[in-house]
This record gives C-alpha cells, structure tokens and sequence, in this order.
C-alpha cells in the first residue's frame, strides 16, 4: 500500500473523510480488501484522471482480484491477421475511417489543400489539439476535481460557494472555501483541480 500523494498515481481510495491509499488500480484495490476488515467508514477508489468512483470487485485473494483488474489476453493481442488484402488507408498507423460532414465550400478549400482533404484535415485536428491542450488539461482538472467534490465533500460546508470558484477559475477564493474542510480531502481535490498549474 502507498499512501503517495503526488498525482503521478491515478488512483485513490478513501475511508470516509481520511486518503487509504494512492496508486496503480491493484495497489489501491489491495490495500481496500485489507482495510475493509478493520474499517467502519465506507471505503470508495476514484480514478484521478476523471474524478468518478469506481466499482472493484473484491472478492477471492489477491492474485484473483488482480487478475480481474488485467484486461482480457482477447483485447491485447494482434488481430489475427486478414485473409483478404487490405483496402485503402494505413491501419497500422492506426488511421480510421469515419464520415466527415462538411459544406461544399469546406470540400472545396480542403481539396485544394497540399496533400488533399485527409492531410489538411489532420494539421487542422493537431494545430487545435496544441493551440488548446493547456485549456482542455484545465478543463479535464476542474471537472476531475467537481466529480471528486461531489461524492465526497457535497454535505461540507461552503460546497455550493466552493464550486462556483473552482468553475471561476478563482484558486483564492476556492482555497478560501474549502479550508476547513477535511484535511485529506481538502488536499487531494486541490491536487485534482490545480496540480499542473501554479
């Protein structure tokens, strides 16, 4: 069991109102089975990276519930290999084909582009993912942070007020807020909404 704090872990569990252990999904899972024994307050695992609880089954001795947690050998293996020739496109460069719903006026522009549609339409996807990765990064923090809130800090004081800060944007005003709140808690959901930034 680790109980490390750094969001290097993507997952947590608590034990009421008090962190039991951070990490991979097995490491938290095992360290819950051994807590459940001995512990009064219900115990949750939330995933770090959205802030939602997760559903882990418990049941059997270690080796069985990380096995359980491993995905199927079916999902990880290479597809068995086609017994008719491949169409079009770069299915190993993992390119997949989907509908596209433009305007003629879109086609158009595209299909003038060096490279064709499918190359003007990737640059276009990759120059936004960059322009707005640290908005999307923010985004994903502050509602990761909202999901965690609510599970386990919805019937503190100042919630409501906490919220609409965290949705501001207002880190002062957050902190303010949330002070007095547990201190495992307090600490954990600062470091879902606000890790990677100062």
């Amino acid at each position: 069991m680790t109980t490390d704090t750094t969001m290097t872990a993507p997952y947590t569990a608590f034990a009421g109102h008090k962190l039991l252990a951070s990490g991979s999904l097995a490491e938290v899972a095992i360290a819950v089975k051994i807590a459940t024994g001995g512990m009064a307050d219900p115990i949750i695992i939330f995933d770090n990276t959205t802030g939602k609880s997760l559903d882990v089954d418990l049941r059997g001795t270690h080796r069985e519930i990380v096995a359980r947690l491993q995905p199927p050998a079916a999902a990880t293996a290479e597809p068995d290999a086609p017994t008719e020739p491949r169409g079009r496109g770069r299915p190993k460069l993992g390119v997949v084909a989907r509908e596209v719903t433009l305007l003629p006026r879109h086609w158009d522009w595209l299909a003038a582009q060096p490279g064709g549609a499918s190359v003007a339409l990737r640059k276009l996807v990759e120059d936004a993912r960059r322009a707005n990765g640290d908005r999307e990064r923010a985004r994903a923090a502050r509602d990761a942070a909202y999901y965690f809130m609510s599970t386990m800090a919805g019937d503190l004081p100042d919630f409501e007020e906490a919220s609409r800060a965290l949705f501001a944007a207002d880190r002062r005003k957050f902190g303010e807020l949330i002070a007095g709140w547990p201190a495992d808690i307090r600490d954990h959901v600062i470091r879902l909404a606000f890790a990677d930034r100062t």
